[in-house]
């Protein structure tokens, strides 16, 4: 009774704030036009958008879309009948999903949790299965899904020691919510003992470890990567600021320029986060007075460029390729960080500040084995990059260290895809 009082409570919360969810997107709107695009999709309404009886694949943003690149790989390579359709839940994680696969899948935003919504989008997409990566617990899509029969599995998944405190207030209302999920696919044994704790039973639990360490790097990429990086700085060192914040531009720009004093040729590649924010990064760069071009232009960084802004989508992995050294931002200001394993893949030292919660497990291991460096602020940002560029010794270390742990870690991606087999048809010759 209590549980159903809780569920019917949820829901009618969720329509009573839909105008205000509405207002909320119109405002974001007016930095990023493709929030005020696209509405009937959030509804539902999805009619020629996607196809029916296929896999769908959920990532709320751009770290679960670039974790998720291997596993939608790979389910193509397995599953070539079956039609996949991404879903997002915000244009960030839109453009990337078409930047990194095009129309090899399906991409349409993930209706809000309001019944109406679900069960509309259901008819329409009809799955076999579906697919959430991480930690997405949608209460009402996890109900329908049990109702209709339609396995769930959480992938990936992932749960933080405040998380779980936060869920155990609701702990009866949890319970009930964990048992009509097919299957949690756990990142590690204390994410998966937190889900037992709030009421999963053992039996839905994997403990499969993190598909984010299952990248590698294409023939293609690679030689990208070396040409652009022939073109762009055949005789320049470079680093690159990557999935920077609000707060974090100012930061590294003011290194930056203290840096070019030591090495006048130095050019930065300055990449923010969110794509409403380009403009902004962009007046900064030009109020502190350094010349900078933009990746989208196409043009060739001259000797006097000291910056380019990445302002492009899916792109990501490229400009990693290019540079000497990467900084992950998200860390120096309090966001929790962001994905250190697509620099990595590439043999090159990663500095991170001190606020990586999202990250915690992989960043120490990357620690542990001396891949990672972390700062406390824009000095011993400063000071440790510094000490890399006067050291290719040194940069090489931190490098192959940092892709040891990556290689050491791989095989979580081909224990997720045998967990999926009794869900799906057999593969097709």
């Amino acid at each position: 009774m209590h549980n159903n009082y809780m569920a019917n409570l949820y829901t009618i919360l969720l329509y009573l704030i839909q105008p205000l969810i509405c207002l909320r997107l119109w405002i974001r709107g007016r930095k990023n036009p493709a929030y005020r695009k696209r509405w009937a999709e959030r509804y539902g309404y999805c009619y020629g958008k996607v196809k029916p009886y296929g896999i769908v694949l959920h990532c709320v943003s751009v770290g679960e879309i670039i974790a998720a690149v291997p596993l939608i790989n790979a389910l193509r390579c397995y599953y070539p009948i079956l039609p996949i359709t991404v879903t997002t839940m915000t244009p960030t994680g839109s453009e990337n999903t078409k930047a990194k696969f095009g129309n090899n899948v399906y991409h349409v935003y993930l209706p809000y949790d309001i019944p109406c919504a679900i069960k509309r989008f259901l008819d329409i997409i009809k799955p076999k299965l579906m697919i959430i990566m991480e930690t997405e617990l949608w209460p009402n899509i996890i109900r329908i899904l049990h109702q209709r029969h339609i396995p769930l599995i959480i992938a990936n998944a992932r749960l933080s020691e405040r998380s779980a405190k936060s869920y155990k207030k609701i702990g009866n209302f949890m319970c009930t919510l964990l048992q009509h999920i097919t299957l949690v696919a756990a990142q590690s044994t204390e994410d998966g003992e937190r889900f037992l704790s709030l009421g999963l039973k053992e039996s839905h639990l994997a403990i499969t470890g993190n598909i984010k360490f299952d990248i590698s790097l294409t023939s293609q990429l690679t030689i990208a990567a070396l040409t652009l990086r022939r073109q762009w700085a055949p005789d320049r060192p470079v680093w690159i600021a990557s999935s920077t914040h609000k707060g974090e531009e100012n930061i590294v720009l003011n290194v930056h320029r203290r840096l070019l004093k030591y090495f006048p040729k130095l050019l930065l590649i300055l990449v923010p986060r969110h794509a409403e924010r380009f403009q902004d990064v962009c007046n900064l760069v030009s109020k502190l007075g350094l010349m900078f071009t933009l990746r989208s232009s196409g043009d060739i960084p001259s000797s006097t460029t000291k910056v380019v802004i990445g302002n492009t989508m899916g792109e990501l992995m490229l400009l990693y390729g290019i540079a000497d050294l990467a900084f992950i931002g998200g860390s120096l200001v309090a966001h929790g960080g962001h994905n250190p394993l697509e620099a990595a893949v590439h043999t090159i030292p990663i500095l991170t500040g001190p606020h990586t919660w999202n990250f915690k497990d992989i960043c120490n291991k990357l620690q542990k084995a001396q891949g990672l460096i972390n700062v406390e602020d824009e000095f011993s940002l400063e000071k440790e990059i510094i000490s890399l560029l006067n050291s290719k010794y040194a940069r090489e270390n931190y490098g192959h260290n940092a892709v040891k742990v990556l290689h050491q870690n791989q095989g979580a991606l081909n224990d997720l895809i045998y967990l999926l087999k009794p869900y799906l048809p057999l593969r097709s010759k």
